[in-house]
């Protein structure tokens, strides 16, 4: 079933990338310096470098509100603004593209509502099952609540791809369950797909544990960070790749998007599937 779902999405079963877009820092947010209508124009200048180099998928994500808040302390206007931007970059985007988008942090049921409201196909949600303690603090499971939302809002088209062992976290609570047992909770609880990382944003995940992952599961596996032309040959048996920091200039996730760097990775990643 969670396969069924994931390529009525990606028409590519094995390495889909999903480019992300990072959002410049929301109004309210210490960092904000832009007005809407600028945070709008460079979210859909990276869109158009992404559904022009061949990606199969943009993830929209509010990566520049630093410090972040827990989701329930997240306003109105995070949601309000991240509706808006993720409705441009979808007119804007191809329907055969997918869109998903993630509200940091843990804003798991307002990333639903922004993606019925603007017609998105996924979801990337942190703390699905199990507990950790990230730097916004202790984050707790949402699964129960998050699909009965998805449920009440006629929204279970909307995928919910949730990251394991997640990065930007300690895990010493859950130190006794490894990646497998978390990845098997997370299918129990009906996850559409599960994403490892490493240890931070542009961190490489773990090839080792993708491997083990993929023998105890029937889920879509994502790697969700650290994805370089140089190391993407290491998880070949990842469904798909959420790239970043490698887009940027430097791979530095807070520089500018270049397109050439998503050509070249593009470009490299076709000529391995030769």
């Amino acid at each position: 079933m969670a396969f069924a779902r994931f390529t009525s999405l990606f028409t590519r079963t094995k390495g889909a990338v999903i480019g992300m877009v990072h959002v410049k820092p929301l109004p309210g947010t210490p960092l904000s310096q832009h007005v809407m209508k600028d945070i709008v124009e460079i979210a859909c200048q990276e869109a158009e470098i992404y559904k022009n180099s061949g990606v199969d998928g943009i993830l929209i994500e509010n990566m520049f509100d630093l410090p972040y808040l827990q989701a329930s302390s997240l306003g109105p206007e995070t949601v309000a603004c991240m509706t808006r931007v993720c409705q441009e970059v979808r007119d804007i985007t191809p329907s055969h593209i997918p869109c998903g988008v993630q509200i940091l942090a843990g804003g798991n049921k307002e990333a639903v509502a922004v993606s019925k409201a603007c017609g998105l196909q996924f979801i990337r949600a942190e703390c699905f099952v199990f507990s950790h303690v990230a730097d916004e603090g202790l984050m707790n499971a949402s699964a129960g609540s998050l699909l009965r939302y998805r449920r009440s809002v006629g929204a279970e088209d909307i995928l919910i791809f949730t990251d394991i062992k997640k990065k930007h976290s300690a895990h010493a609570i859950t130190s006794d369950v490894d990646i497998v047992e978390m990845a098997q909770a997370a299918q129990f609880f009906l996850a559409d797909g599960v994403i490892i990382t490493g240890s931070s944003t542009g961190q490489e995940a773990d090839n080792t544990e993708l491997e083990a992952v993929c023998r105890h599961i029937d889920l879509p596996i994502l790697i969700g960070s650290g994805i370089t032309k140089d190391n993407v040959h290491k998880y070949v048996g990842a469904n798909a790749f959420i790239v970043g920091s490698h887009f940027k200039k430097n791979g530095k996730w807070y520089e500018d998007l270049e397109k050439d760097r998503v050509e070249a990775f593009i470009n490299a990643l076709n000529k391995s599937r030769e």
